[in-house]
């Protein structure tokens, strides 16, 4: 998996050390509800509901998504997040098929899809962006506001008030290590400076274009005197690293990593830690950390493409990646699910799999704004390539 998505959180929330705990606001809300007036839209309507009641209920948006058959999501590897597991698990369950195009591109690779596709049968249905492109796509109204059944167990902070777009998992950036080639596997960013590792940093992506690499990039700002209004010390850092032979231009993969081209690997914690089992059988024994030099964490969002072509099973997918099932099955993929706080007030939450996330010694506990990730992205994009070149 190459993972070019260009992401980025701008959400306030507090985070556990054991996990991205999350505080949820309110109860679980009514919006599936059926709804007599409704009914009658049916699933040619299904485009212009906010909601399953707006179809007449959960039954009547199975039948109309079920009637369309298809969903086409954009952008989403199969071992990421434990997605391959929840599209499996989705087409089990509903007997939908799921076309997966380009699983290694980039939240703007799916806006152009949105954009440069409308009105055609191949556009995306759904999207997973980085808050900062989702941010954008609500203002050019390019997503179709829609509340799921579980969307008041999703904190404020974390959602448009119109269900636009609405977080769904998160993580920190971590730093992972093939303990086979690696003598002493770094733990901080401070550690990725020392000669010992020459030539074998990487980054999983380019962060003008990856959000793992923009994470990577604000982390290390954090842990460089930077701040959220100043990533530029995390670029230095990096042109640091780059002069000290220590930087591995190699974008890592799954596949870098198992051919030993990237040992050590900047990346979201629950990616570097689905590795860990994922080559436990490989030869290749990946450590995972979490820098407390440089804690940083976010979480992405979910959208409908206003103009999706199957408008039902678009919202029925929402329906699904938002339920318990859904939720666990990320948190499965070692991703923090947005309803964590509410799963394990009512008992649903998956304690096995929530126990196995990475230990976190420092919570990140403030995220950037809107405005700061924009800012930040700008500082990246003019400046990133100068710190590397050569």
């Amino acid at each position: 998996m190459t993972v070019h998505r260009a992401r980025a959180a701008a959400f306030a929330a507090v985070l556990t050390a054991a996990a991205l705990s999350l505080t949820a606001c309110g109860s679980a809300g009514s919006s599936a509800a059926k709804s007599g007036d409704a009914a009658k839209a049916g699933a040619k309507d299904a485009k212009d509901a906010t909601s399953a009641a707006d179809l007449g209920g959960m039954d009547a948006l199975v039948a109309a998504a079920k009637k369309e058959g298809k969903l086409h999501v954009i952008t989403l590897p199969k071992d990421w997040a434990n997605y391959g597991k929840i599209m499996d698990s989705f087409k089990a369950k509903y007997g939908i098929e799921i076309e997966d195009e380009n699983p290694d591109g980039s939240s703007q690779d799916e806006i152009n899809a949105i954009t440069s596709r409308k009105g055609q049968d191949r556009a995306p249905d759904v999207v997973d962006l980085g808050s900062a492109f989702a941010l954008q796509a609500v203002k050019d109204g390019l997503l179709a506001p829609y509340k799921v059944a579980t969307f008041d167990k999703v904190p404020d902070t974390m959602k448009d008030p119109s269900g636009a777009r609405v977080n769904d998992y998160g993580g920190y950036i971590s730093i992972g290590c093939d303990a086979k080639k690696i003598a002493n596997c770094p733990k901080t960013f401070a550690d990725l400076l020392k000669p010992e590792y020459k030539g074998q940093v990487a980054l999983n992506g380019n962060p003008t274009k990856s959000g793992s690499a923009f994470g990577g990039v604000y982390a290390a700002a954090l842990a460089n005197g930077g701040s959220l209004d100043n990533i530029q010390p995390g670029i230095d850092f990096f042109g640091k690293l780059k002069q000290s032979g220590n930087f591995n231009p190699v974008e890592s993969t799954p596949a870098t990593i198992e051919k030993g081209e990237t040992p050590i690997s900047i990346d979201w914690s629950y990616l570097n830690a689905g590795y860990t089992d994922e080559f436990k059988d490989k030869g290749v024994d990946w450590k995972v950390s979490v820098p407390a030099d440089g804690s940083y964490a976010q979480f992405y969002n979910q959208g409908i493409n206003k103009y999706a072509p199957h408008p039902a099973a678009a919202r029925l997918w929402q329906e699904y990646l938002f339920s318990a099932e859904g939720q666990n099955l990320f948190l499965g993929g070692y991703a923090t699910p947005a309803t964590f706080d509410a799963l394990k007030k009512d008992g649903s939450l998956d304690a096995a799999a929530a126990a196995k996330l990475p230990t976190v010694e420092k919570p990140f506990t403030t995220f950037p704004t809107q405005d700061q990730i924009t800012a930040a992205k700008k500082v990246v994009t003019e400046n990133w390539t100068k710190a590397i070149a050569g």
